[in-house]
């Protein structure tokens, strides 16, 4: 999901930010894109919080039914809480407290688990899924989920009408989406309902990961009434979702608040009476002042943070997640059609020292697609490493023969206008001094540069994004962000070579077989370098000592319902 994407979902841990925010942030969900760039990632410990106009000092609110407790945390403006649109994990944070579907993801294990589907059975050949639903799930508003209301979900992600960015990508693979999502078809034959709660859905070939798509928002169940009479807004103003929580109120630009959904099926049940997720002012500030209860922590105040003689260092949460930050280059624009100038430009940064000096250790520099704790992780796999006498020759030995001749370059960063990451400055410095190469920085705001990549065709030389993983599998990264066809691919990138690298891997039953072919993939990838890994996703939270079991699981996964309030 954008980190940026889902998708990465995806939380994008880019380099130009150095810590991912809760709401947040992938793509991806991931996967879908976020890569998880999270559109809130911070630099420089700073994070716009502003407290609500009114703010209960109980646990108390109107229409709750959590246990109490009133949970504070720092929000980011989603681009979509349509589960269907989904394509960042910032929406994608919020969408998996609001809706669900017939797997999820389990927070501790990362295994694919029962959610509105209590089971399912294979066929034999690997294509049929057969989900049997739960008969006690109903929406917030009461009325039950049948296998109707997934049916009608899947098709209308799949119907070009809805426009959805990641249906392909995350749905393609049921036969007869593609039709429809061209226009070829009323339905989608691969969807079939059995009976009220039986679902039954064919894939066009055996792939073990299928299971693991269905945990994306693409695939949540929505209310045929609430879109068909909400209008463009539903999502926003009445989503009758079936996840834990319900949308109370979202004022734009202030915050967003969440009620514990009195008919959740699930367990645990929402222990908080209320959460107010806020936008604006100083995360740090307000969480020095107890008017935040959970922050993120940026390069700004990790110094005091880590040191063992302040006392928030008691309060501080350090996690990996399953992210990537990187710069990609648009094989199809010049001058990064030409691979030798692609190779230049990444032999020519040096990602240890911008993670290491001038990110002051607060992120893990990467070296390869795959972040470490990914099935199919190899460290031996690696993108090219710091070679500024080989960058040069790798320049000179391209059709542009040298920096002269190289046209104008532009790196495309999210973000409002404000001062550019210290980290996107330090490369683009790296590029002068080892290149002589002038690289101009422009800042697009999240939702128009997430609407910008998706464009075909992608109109940015290059920008800095991240990928975190919608769900633990190597084709999440590989397939979705490097396949020629992949509507995901916003590198401009093909290789036939990787392609049949990755079609095999889709198929391949022995599991050893299989992560041996996407680490060849892997491998051709890095040297044709269509992107330069800069970050493996890490984050460092402050959590108050009040608020019990926030978790934080590597990938965007639904959470919230655990927090428990104990002052």
């Amino acid at each position: 999901m954008n980190n940026d994407s889902n998708r990465t979902l995806a939380i994008v841990l880019a380099l130009g930010g150095v810590v991912i925010t809760l709401f947040l942030c992938v793509a991806l969900v991931g996967g879908a894109f976020f890569l998880w760039q999270r559109s809130d990632v911070v630099d420089e410990g700073t994070l716009s919080v502003q407290e609500p106009t009114t703010q209960p000092e109980t646990g108390e609110t109107s229409g709750s039914t959590g246990g109490g407790g009133v949970l504070r945390l720092p929000g980011g403006e989603p681009p979509t809480l349509d589960p269907a649109l989904t394509s960042d994990a910032t929406s994608a944070e919020y969408i998996v407290e609001l809706f669900s579907g017939l797997v999820t993801i389990n927070p501790d294990t990362l295994a694919v688990e029962p959610d509105i589907a209590k089971s399912w059975d294979i066929s034999d050949d690997g294509t049929v899924y057969t989900f049997h639903l739960r008969d006690d799930v109903t929406f917030a508003n009461g009325r039950p989920v049948t296998a109707n209301d997934f049916k009608y979900s899947l098709e209308r992600s799949c119907d070009p009408r809805t426009q959805s960015p990641v249906a392909d990508t995350y749905l393609g693979d049921i036969v007869g989406c593609r039709e429809k999502l061209r226009g070829q078809a009323d339905e989608v034959r691969g969807v079939r309902v059995v009976d009220d709660y039986t679902l039954e859905i064919t894939i066009d070939s055996p792939k073990v990961y299928f299971l693991a798509k269905l945990t994306y928002p693409t695939a949540f169940v929505v209310d045929r009434e609430t879109v068909e009479k909400g209008g463009r807004t539903w999502a926003t103003d009445n989503p009758n979702g079936t996840g834990p929580f319900v949308l109370k109120e979202y004022t734009f630009g202030e915050r967003l608040v969440l009620d514990p959904n009195p008919r959740y099926y699930g367990d645990p049940k929402p222990a908080v009476s209320v959460i107010y997720l806020l936008s604006g002012g100083s995360a740090m500030t307000m969480y020095e002042t107890d008017e935040l209860d959970a922050v993120p922590v940026g390069l700004a105040d990790i110094a005091r943070v880590q040191d063992p003689a302040d006392p928030l260092n008691k309060e501080l949460v350090t996690f990996n997640t399953l992210s990537l930050g990187y710069v990609g280059l648009n094989n199809q624009q010049p001058p990064f059609d030409d691979p030798k100038v692609r190779q230049a430009f990444a032999q020519a940064v040096n990602v240890d020292t911008l993670a290491n000096v001038v990110l002051e250790g607060i992120v893990e520099p990467a070296h390869s697609i795959l972040p470490p704790g990914m099935p199919g992780y190899n460290p031996d796999v690696r993108a090219y490493d710091y070679d500024p006498d080989a960058a040069r020759q790798a320049l000179a030995e391209s059709s542009y023969g040298s920096a002269e001749n190289l046209p104008d370059i532009t790196l495309h960063i999210s973000g409002a206008g404000g001062a550019v990451p210290r980290s996107v400055e330090a490369m683009v410095d790296m590029w002068k001094e080892n290149l002589g190469v002038e690289v101009a920085i422009e800042q697009t705001e999240w939702a128009t540069f997430l609407f910008d990549l998706q464009r075909d065709p992608n109109p940015y030389q290059m920008f800095n994004l991240g990928w975190i993983a919608d769900y633990p599998d190597p084709q999440n990264f590989l397939e979705i962000l490097f396949a020629c066809d992949s509507l995901d691919n916003h590198f401009g990138y093909c290789n036939p070579q990787v392609d049949e690298l990755l079609k095999e891997a889709a198929v391949e039953r022995d599991e050893t077989r299989r992560l041996q072919l996407y680490q060849q993939a892997e491998e051709l990838i890095l040297r044709d370098a269509p992107l330069i890994p800069l970050s493996y996703g890490k984050e460092y939270w402050l959590v108050k000592p009040w608020v019990q079991g926030l978790r934080f699981p590597p990938t965007i996964v639904p959470r919230l319902k655990y927090v428990r309030i104990e002052r």
